[in-house]
C-alpha cells in the first residue's frame, strides 16, 4: 500500500516542504462488517471472508469494510464471494487511479481520491474504492491506519439523520460526502496561508516566498486533479440507470455535487491568488531593484563633479626647470589654503546636488 504525503506550512504563514513522497504502510489488512436497519446496528470484526453473512436485498444493509491492501488473497476471496469484477479488483490494487465510476452487471464500482489534513503541516492522499450492490456496500481503504469514515460510523451509532432509515445507496452517498467534505478544512488552511503570504510578499519579499508559492500552486494542482473527476463521478451517479441508486438518494447526491463545484471554485480562486502573489513578488523585487539603482545613480551623480574637480586640481603643473612659474600654471597649487578651499568647494557642490535632487523628488 502506498500513501502519498504532501507537506503543508510548518508555521501558519509559511508553506514549506520537500515535495511528494510515497510511504509504504506495514500495517496488516483489517476486515470488518456492519449490519443495520432502522432499529438495529451490529458491528463485527472478521478474520476471513467466510464470516461475513450474505446480503439480503430489502433487508438489513450489509457494509463490508476492508482497511489496507496488503492481503491480496483476502481481496480475491471477497471478489469471489460477492461477484466483483476482476478488472475492478485490479484497479483497487493500482493506487492513484483517476476517480471514476464503472457499472457492471451486478454492482457499481466507484473510485475516489481523498486529500485531507494529517496534523497541522501535512496533507495525505488516500484512495477509496466502493462496490455498491443489492443490499450491500463494500468499501476498501488504501491505508488501514486512517479512519476515513469516522463521521459515517458516528451517524450510524447515534442513529442521527437518515442513514439508518435508508439502504446501501444512501450509505454510498454518505461516504462520498465524507470524502468530499474532507477537502474543505484543507482549502481553508491553504487560503489562510496564501493570505499570510500576500502580506509578507508586500512587506519583505524574499526567495523563500517563491518556494512557498510554488509549493502552494503544486498542492492546488493536485487537488484540482482529483476534485474535477470526482465531480464527473457524482454526475454519472446522478444519471445512473442501474436501479441501485434511488431517486431519493440522488437528491442528496445533487447537494454533494454542489460541494464539489464549491471546492473547484475555491481551488481556482486560490490558484489565481497564488499567481497574483507571484506577480506581486516579481513586481516588489523589481521595484526594490529600481530603488537601489536610483540611490546608486544619485550617489554616482554626486561624485561625478567631485571627481572632475579632484582631477583638475590633481594635474599638478609645476614650474619650469629654472624654477620660474609658467604664465598659464595653476596658482592654487601654491596657495597656503588651497587644500581646505578645495574641500569646501567640493562639499558645497555635493550639498547643492542633494538639495536639487530632493527638490526634484529624486530622493
Amino acid at each position: 500500500m502506498f500513501r502519498t504525503k504532501y507537506s503543508l506550512p510548518k508555521t501558519q504563514p509559511q508553506l514549506q516542504g520537500q515535495g511528494a513522497q510515497e510511504t509504504v504502510s506495514t500495517a496488516p489488512t483489517q476486515l470488518r462488517y456492519s449490519r443495520y436497519d432502522h432499529g438495529t446496528l451490529e458491528e463485527f470484526k472478521a478474520s476471513s471472508v467466510d464470516e461475513i453473512p450474505d446480503p439480503t436485498p430489502g433487508g438489513p444493509v450489509l457494509w463490508v469494510e476492508v482497511d489496507g491492501l496488503r492481503d491480496t488473497a483476502l481481496l480475491q476471496a471477497l471478489g469471489d464471494r460477492f461477484g466483483l469484477h476482476p478488472l475492478a479488483l485490479e484497479d483497487v490494487l493500482n493506487v492513484g487511479q483517476r476517480p471514476k465510476v464503472e457499472p457492471y452487471e451486478t454492482h457499481l464500482f466507484i473510485v475516489l481520491q481523498m486529500m485531507s489534513m494529517q496534523g497541522e503541516h501535512e496533507i495525505s492522499r488516500e484512495q477509496v474504492a466502493l462496490f455498491l450492490g443489492p443490499g450491500f456496500l463494500i468499501s476498501i481503504e488504501e491505508d488501514p491506519l486512517t479512519d476515513t469514515f469516522k463521521p459515517v460510523h458516528e451517524k450510524l451509532r447515534s442513529g442521527r439523520g437518515l442513514i439508518r432509515k435508508n439502504g446501501a445507496d444512501y450509505l454510498t452517498y454518505a461516504i462520498i460526502d465524507a470524502v468530499v467534505d474532507q477537502q474543505f478544512p484543507l482549502l481553508e488552511h491553504l487560503g489562510e496561508a496564501l493570505d499570510m503570504l500576500d502580506t509578507e510578499v508586500v512587506k519583505s519579499p524574499s526567495q523563500r516566498h517563491v518556494q512557498e508559492l510554488h509549493e502552494c500552486k503544486r498542492l492546488l494542482a493536485h487537488l484540482r486533479r482529483f476534485v474535477w473527476p470526482e465531480r464527473e463521478v457524482i454526475s454519472a451517479l446522478l444519471h445512473d440507470e442501474s436501479g441501485l441508486l434511488k431517486a431519493e438518494t440522488k437528491v442528496y447526491l445533487r447537494d454533494c455535487y454542489d460541494h464539489t463545484v464549491q471546492i473547484m471554485d475555491l481551488i481556482e480562486s486560490y490558484r489565481d491568488m497564488a499567481s497574483g502573489n507571484m506577480e506581486m513578488y516579481l513586481s516588489s523585487v523589481a521595484l526594490r531593484t529600481n530603488e537601489i539603482m536610483r540611490v546608486l545613480t544619485v550617489i554616482s551623480s554626486i561624485f561625478i563633479p567631485l571627481t572632475f574637480l579632484a582631477g583638475v586640481w590633481g594635474m599638478n603643473f609645476q614650474p619650469d626647470n629654472q624654477g620660474q612659474a609658467l604664465s598659464w600654471n595653476m596658482p592654487e597649487l601654491r596657495h597656503p589654503y588651497g587644500y581646505p578651499i578645495c574641500i569646501v568647494i567640493m562639499v558645497a557642490v555635493a550639498l547643492f546636488q542633494l538639495f536639487y535632487f530632493r527638490r526634484k523628488k529624486w530622493l
